[in-house]
């Protein structure tokens, strides 16, 4: 492990102002997203841009998991664990802020209850990413991988929040397309 590349955890006032910024953000969105008609060119274009988004961030997303899974195996160390996840934090959040944006295009219907629970699912997904940085962060400071119990346990629970969310979200899309 690379003790130089991982910073330690923020403080919680740090990560109180993340979430903060990630819910004003998910709510400008929104907003913006009620006001703005996108024409069929522009719209055909945020489809395509909001596919490539998904593939890039739940593809990372699922990378990161599936490391996880290899360290729960005993095939990776947890040193081997985070050093392999570290870089794809920054493709998680870059396809994640690129649905965001082509969404917003994609002219969704705050109206309907399917796209709500997409658009929640989307702020409990961003809001998620941002504590798994910060445990991602407390593992690497660990010397000891049995001294962190409660946070590995905390890691499943984060891992577990962020597939639902994900594909929550893209099945709902799913549905939505198909109306």
């Amino acid at each position: 492990m690379n003790p130089k590349r991982i910073r330690g955890p923020v403080s919680g006032w740090a990560l109180g102002a993340a979430d903060a910024l990630i819910c004003l953000g998910w709510g400008a969105s929104v907003w913006v997203a009620s006001r703005i008609e996108a024409g069929a060119t522009l719209r055909t274009a945020a489809l395509f841009a909001h596919l490539g988004a998904l593939v890039l961030g739940m593809g990372a997303v699922l990378t990161i998991d599936y490391y996880g899974v290899l360290w729960l195996l005993g095939r990776r160390t947890l040193g081997q664990l985070l050093d392999f996840t570290e870089p794809l934090h920054t493709p998680v959040w870059a396809g994640l802020a690129g649905l965001v944006v082509s969404g917003v295009l994609l002219h969704p219907d705050p109206a309907d209850p399917l796209t709500r629970v997409k658009l929640a699912l989307v702020l409990v997904v961003a809001l998620n990413g941002v504590h798994a940085r910060d445990l991602h962060r407390r593992l690497a400071g660990r010397s000891e991988p049995g001294s962190a119990r409660g946070l590995l346990m905390c890691g499943g629970i984060l891992a577990a929040v962020s597939q639902l969310g994900w594909w929550g979200a893209l099945a709902i899309g799913f549905i939505n397309n198909q109306s």
